[in-house]
């Protein structure tokens, strides 16, 4: 966030921010969208930051085409975006290409690799290092490619409830990161709770890991809605905050906002600059508008060159 060559600012609302480290820690924010949810949004330019990083999640089942088309829309609007490349339903080597050379062709040059969230390979691929592996990013210039990330670990990955496959994963990807040119970075699975965040962050550095954390959040929505994709996707010790307001009766109708967890992140990367988080990514599980509409109550900017 230190480069001062930005994209462009949004209008500020009437709301001020209400702490100062927040508005800071959100600048630059990225946000997830699915081909079926981006066709709900008109224009994104009338909720989103000029430049920002728009992930597409390719959810088994959807075809290429229609990821590409999402792609090549959001990207003629003016914003960064990342698709996804989920491991397990690409088929083999020729298909990677196939989905490289179709993105490049709409101006995409960067994605985000991951295992993908079926049990079984649909082919030739089980994991993102296999990916990578490939050479095929390098060879149509895809200069950026994030990895996945687990805080609270997967047990899909760590049966046994340790971490050490997924370390082990990270350790690899350091690796890689160092012997080529790709700026890399790691994008998390969602969290409620910070402690295990700054944990978790603090470890990755101590063991040389030092690939820039880009933390997963869920944008408002409601607690039920929160709950269900929650376990549906492994969320771990965090989801304890889920579990304690829907205890509250009071609140249980509220729709829950990720307030408290930015607000912590925020003055602990405000107290320890170098702490590894760089940026926050939004999975919008309550809408897209509501989580756009959530992050200009802080006053959240546009992303800058440095991590754009």
């Amino acid at each position: 966030m230190s480069n001062i060559l930005s994209f462009g600012r949004r209008k500020p609302t009437a709301t001020a921010p209400r702490d100062a480290s927040v508005a800071s820690f959100l600048d630059g924010f990225s946000i997830e969208v699915m081909p079926r949810t981006a066709e709900k949004v008109e224009d994104f330019r009338a909720i989103l930051p000029q430049g920002t990083r728009v992930y597409i999640a390719h959810i088994e089942g959807t075809p290429i085409e229609e990821m590409v088309a999402t792609a090549k829309r959001i990207t003629d609007e003016g914003f960064s975006v990342m698709p996804h490349f989920p491991a397990r339903i690409i088929k083999d080597a020729a298909t990677l290409e196939d989905w490289i050379q179709r993105y490049g062709d709409v101006g995409v040059h960067q994605a985000l690799l991951l295992a993908g969230g079926v049990t079984n390979p649909h082919g030739d691929f089980s994991d993102s290092m296999q990916l990578l592996g490939t050479g095929l990013f390098d060879k149509y210039d895809f200069t950026r490619l994030h990895v996945g990330g687990h805080p609270e670990g997967n047990k899909d990955i760590d049966p046994d409830g340790s971490d050490a496959n997924v370390s082990a994963a990270l350790r690899w990807k350091q690796s890689f990161s160092e012997r080529t040119d790709a700026q890399m970075a790691i994008a998390t699975q969602f969290c409620f709770e910070a402690q295990p965040v700054i944990d978790w962050a603090n470890r990755l550095k101590a063991e040389g890991i030092d690939l820039p954390i880009h933390i997963g959040i869920a944008g408002p929505a409601k607690l039920q809605t929160l709950i269900k994709f929650s376990l549906a996707c492994g969320v771990g010790p965090s989801l304890r905050v889920l579990q304690r307001r829907a205890a509250d009766l009071t609140k249980l109708v509220l729709p829950f906002t990720p307030e408290e967890i930015l607000t912590d992140l925020a003055r602990h990367k405000a107290a320890n600059p170098d702490f590894g988080i760089e940026s926050v990514h939004f999975f919008p599980l309550g809408g897209i508008k509501k989580t756009a509409e959530f992050t200009n109550e802080f006053g959240a900017q546009t992303p800058t060159a440095a991590n754009a």
